[in-house]
């Protein structure tokens, strides 16, 4: 039996390969991301080529009230959401002290605002169903401080920590939680975390923004809690524990200050 699923970030990379997984599983689509030209496509192409319904909704989740704009259309199509993809998001390099403000708490309001707010508001319908899955992006960056990428690393801390918390509440319901954490991945995220004028360094070899999103869509039906991609991440997410925090802080830096 098809579900209903919703992705935010559903434009372009890991969002964009959720939607196709989804939509070849036979299941209907609410998509959501900023640019509503992108999503229209999508919903096109997708409706066409698996005989899916699929509805987009053009909103910048990093806006004031964007969540509870989004559950209203939703509600008011009396359309039941069964999973809920919390993908959208992004990141920025730089000493804070240096950032700009304005874009940091554009971060937080989409990283964590929305991603809670969202999972607020459609987790009671999922209680009185006794079923559903929530997927929210987080990193392997969710597991140690990031100097260059402070606001970035913290927000992608408390997606893990609210995603397993949440998990643990809501399984006598039938419901699970899962934290997806990639490591670095092909999916447009260093081209939204460059300036002007300053380009990052290619990072060869990384995993498609499909591999982590089919990796991601096994772990939500297994129902799993954390899932960490690929072998070396795992070891390196789970080796922090053993570390003092002040040397986990250090090294971390050293990593991210190749980057610049």
């Amino acid at each position: 039996m098809s579900k209903t699923v919703l992705i935010t970030g559903a434009s372009n990379g890991i969002g964009y390969e959720f939607a196709h997984i989804f939509a070849e599983k036979g299941d209907n689509l609410i998509l959501v991301a900023r640019n509503k030209d992108k999503l229209d496509e999508l919903k096109t192409k997708l409706e066409g080529k698996y005989n899916i319904s699929a509805l987009s909704i053009g909103k910048d989740l990093s806006q004031p009230g964007a969540a509870k704009d989004i559950y209203d259309e939703v509600k008011n199509r009396s359309i039941s959401v069964d999973y809920l993809v919390n993908n959208a998001g992004f990141g920025d390099f730089g000493f804070f002290a240096d950032s700009d403000w304005s874009r940091q708490e554009q971060m937080i309001n989409l990283n964590i605002i929305a991603l809670a707010h969202l999972t607020w508001l459609f987790l009671p319908d999922m209680i009185c169903k006794r079923s559903g899955r929530i997927l929210n992006l987080a990193s392997t960056a969710s597991f140690q401080p990031g100097p260059t990428m402070s606001v970035y690393f913290a927000t992608k801390a408390f997606v893990l920590s609210f995603s397993e918390a949440v998990n643990d509440e809501v399984r006598r319901y039938g419901i699970t939680v899962t934290a997806l954490c990639p490591g670095s991945t092909e999916s447009g995220f260093q081209a939204a975390a460059e300036k002007p004028g300053r380009k990052l360094p290619e990072r060869p070899n990384l995993p498609s923004a499909r591999e982590v999103a089919e990796y991601g869509y096994r772990s939500m039906m297994k129902g799993k809690a954390v899932a960490i991609h690929g072998f070396r991440n795992t070891l390196v997410a789970n080796s922090v524990r053993f570390v003092p925090r002040s040397l986990v802080v250090k090294l971390a830096g050293q990593v991210q200050s190749k980057k610049f």
